[in-house]
C-alpha cells in the first residue's frame, strides 16, 4: 500500500546513523507513494541554515530524493498563529505569563510533582484562571506570553473517544489529558512542536506518520489537536531507536558520529545504510 511519508529532522546541528535510520525508514514505509523532507527549525535559538543545508546535502548523498519542495517551518509562522486564534476564539487556549523559574518554584512547592507522559514536569495551572479583563491587560502592555491549551476544555469539546491505527499493532486508543495545558505557542515563536508538527502533517496530506518510539506518547496529543481542528488522522508507525554498544540512544548532545564524518573517514552510502539498522537494548 502506497503512503505519504515525511522525515523532519530539526537543524540543530548535523545528521547520524539515529537520522539515518529515521529517514530510510519513512521513505520506505511510503511504499511507492510519496516521501516529503520537512525542515522542523522553528526554535531560532537552535535551528541553522548551514545545519539544513548540510542535512540535505547528507540525505542525497545516501541516495534519498524526496517529493516537491522542502518545506521550512520558520517560513510559516502565519499559519500557525492561525490556528492559535482559532482555539483562542473557542477558548480552548489561554496566554500563560509564568517564567520558567516561575512554573519551576511553584512545582517545587507542591506536596506533589505529577509529570506528563514524556517525563515533563506539569503546569500546575496558575495562569488558567486569570479573567479577561487581566489578560488582556497585560497583553496590551506588552508581557511576554506563551499559549497554552486548556486540557480540561479540550476534552469537553470533543465527540467521543479518541484513537489512531498504529501499523502493525491496530487500533490504539489515547489519553491526552495526562499531558496537562501544554504550550502550544511560544513567547519567541507562535509555536511549538506539537502544533507546528500537527498542522503540517494535515496541510502536506501525510497519510502515514514514522518516528522513533520515544516520540509515542506525544501522539495521544497529536490527535486531540487533529480532532479539534477537523485534520485528518494519519497512520502511525513507530520504530526502535538506534542504539550504541551500551544500549543507549543516539543522540546529538552525546557526541555521535556525523554522517558527514563518516563520509570524511571513506565510508560509502551503502556503509552507512548497513550501519543505520536498529538493535535491541541490552
Amino acid at each position: 500500500m502506497a503512503f505519504t511519508t515525511r522525515f523532519a529532522p530539526s537543524p540543530t546541528g548535523y545528521l547520524h546513523l539515529g537520522h539515518a535510520f529515521s529517514a530510510l525508514f519513512a521513505a520506505e514505509a511510503a511504499g511507492g507513494g510519496r516521501f516529503l523532507l520537512r525542515i522542523e527549525d522553528i526554535d531560532p535559538a537552535r535551528c541553522r541554515p548551514a545545519f539544513t543545508a548540510a542535512i540535505l546535502e547528507d540525505l542525497a548523498w545516501l541516495g534519498l530524493t524526496w517529493a516537491g519542495e522542502v518545506r521550512e517551518q520558520s517560513a510559516h509562522f502565519a499559519e500557525y498563529r492561525a490556528v492559535l486564534m482559532a482555539l483562542l476564539a473557542r477558548g480552548l487556549v489561554y496566554p500563560c505569563f509564568c517564567s520558567r523559574a516561575t512554573i519551576a518554584r511553584e512545582i517545587a512547592a507542591a506536596a506533589v510533582a505529577p509529570h506528563a507522559p514524556d517525563g515533563a514536569p506539569l503546569y500546575p495551572g496558575t495562569c488558567r484562571g486569570l479573567d479577561a479583563a487581566t489578560r488582556h491587560a497585560r497583553i496590551a502592555a506588552g508581557e511576554p506570553h506563551a499559549w497554552r491549551l486548556d486540557m480540561a476544555r479540550a476534552l469537553g469539546a470533543l465527540d467521543g473517544p479518541l484513537g489512531y491505527e498504529e501499523r502493525g499493532v491496530g487500533l490504539v486508543r489515547c489519553d491526552p489529558a495526562g499531558f496537562g495545558d501544554v504550550v502550544l505557542g511560544r513567547k519567541d515563536v507562535p509555536a511549538s512542536y506539537h502544533l507546528a508538527v500537527t498542522h503540517d502533517d494535515a496541510l502536506q496530506g501525510v497519510t502515514l506518520v514514522t518516528r522513533g518510539e520515544d516520540l509515542r506518547p506525544a501522539t495521544d496529543l497529536h490527535r486531540l489537536l487533529q480532532a479539534l481542528m477537523g485534520w485528518p488522522t494519519p497512520a502511525y508507525a513507530h520504530h526502535p531507536l538506534l542504539r550504541d554498544a551500551a544500549g543507549r540512544r543516539l543522540a546529538k548532545r552525546d557526541g555521535v558520529a556525523s554522517l558527514r564524518s563518516l563520509r570524511a573517514r571513506g565510508l560509502t552510502p551503502a556503509e552507512v545504510r548497513r550501519l543505520a539498522r536498529p538493535t535491541p537494548a541490552p
